[in-house]
């Protein structure tokens, strides 16, 4: 990636305005950019010799690849990474769309359900591949636990976090046990978890139940030997809701079967894609934004990867879009980092 520092001596003035319009047309075209079409249609004081010389000076830098089958240019990775760091101007969003956006994820009825819709109206909306993972819990404060027996052998564990997600749990327990029973339980958990986080009474449970350990019904002992199960949220961290393939094998970069075969590959192995979301966990960032060869995942380097992380009270979940090198940046930032506040939002009321 480029420094601040460093942006000064990497390209002047004139560089910078050919490599910002060439990746501008290349990124709506997808057909490479000659010096002749910038000089026409940007009212350029600079000849088209001048703007070869210049696309020339930007190829052996790195920024601008030159085809084998065309005379003009496309961005490189660097050429991309150059551009969102410093030659973009953000698009806004319309207040119709941010209506449209919070009227369709208010509809959910729960926290599942505004995930799922959340990657099918981005996956719509910016036409690429979208991705949006569950909250991680393990920093979520633990709010409550209730029990519900649902059949003889099994009790129902709902625990609540204060954001208001409610995570569920089946445990089998092999006897039926009466409710003053289970609200005594529950009344015990409740005092002792209080304003705990789910990794500290995950990494704690045992101690902190420890003079209950020998409770009659056996129902703390089981408990505790269950505490993963029960408050370990790595199951949910892993479910990511990903829509939109359809879009993504639309776009001309595409049209060769071989891209169309590496896509389906990509897709297929969602492992890769959560690898790539863990790359992006980075604390005090609003987005970010991987380009080509900066996946470390071989199948992921034609594609960026952008992505912005949703907040509520300290549990955190990912919004994202993937697509070709080429996508609009300057109108997919600003989205993926407003639907990941809508969703914020609403899990906080």
């Amino acid at each position: 990636m480029i420094s601040e520092a460093n942006k000064a001596d990497c390209l002047n003035d004139r560089e910078q305005s050919v490599l910002r319009h060439v990746v501008h047309n290349y990124i709506v075209t997808a057909i490479p950019v000659g010096s002749r079409y910038i000089s026409r249609h940007y009212e350029s004081l600079l000849s088209p010799a001048t703007i070869r010389n210049v696309m020339s000076d930007l190829e052996e830098s790195g920024y601008l690849a030159h085809p084998h089958t065309s005379a003009g240019r496309v961005p490189t990775d660097l050429g991309y990474r150059y551009y969102v760091d410093f030659l973009m101007e953000m698009e806004k969003i319309s207040d119709k769309e941010k209506q449209v956006i919070r009227q369709s994820l208010d509809k959910a009825i729960d926290t599942a359900e505004m995930l799922k819709d959340t990657s099918k109206l981005l996956s719509k909306i910016s036409n690429q591949l979208s991705i949006v993972t569950s909250p991680h819990l393990g920093s979520g404060i633990f709010q409550k636990l209730e029990l519900m027996q649902v059949s003889s052998s099994k009790l129902l564990i709902l625990i609540s976090v204060q954001t208001g997600i409610i995570r569920t749990i089946m445990l089998e327990v092999g006897m039926e046990l009466k409710r003053e029973i289970l609200e005594h339980v529950s009344r015990i958990l409740n005092e002792r978890l209080s304003g705990l986080t789910l990794k500290e009474i995950r990494d704690t449970f045992a101690d902190r139940l420890a003079d209950f350990k020998n409770e009659r019904t056996g129902l703390i002992r089981l408990f505790v030997d269950s505490v993963d199960q029960l408050f370990d949220d790595s199951k949910e961290r892993e479910k990511v809701h990903i829509a939109g393939t359809g879009n993504l094998i639309e776009h001309p970069e595409f049209g060769d079967p071989k891209n169309f075969r590496s896509v389906i590959e990509l897709i297929e192995n969602e492992e890769i894609i959560v690898h790539l979301l863990e790359k992006h966990d980075i604390p005090n960032k609003d987005f970010v934004i991987t380009i080509g060869a900066e996946n470390q995942e071989s199948k992921a380097q034609d594609y960026s990867l952008l992505t912005a992380t949703y907040n509520v009270n300290g549990v955190t979940g990912m919004v994202g879009i993937m697509g070709p090198t080429r996508m609009n940046y300057s109108k997919l930032i600003p989205l993926v980092d407003h639907v990941a506040k809508t969703i914020a939002e609403l899990l906080a009321v």
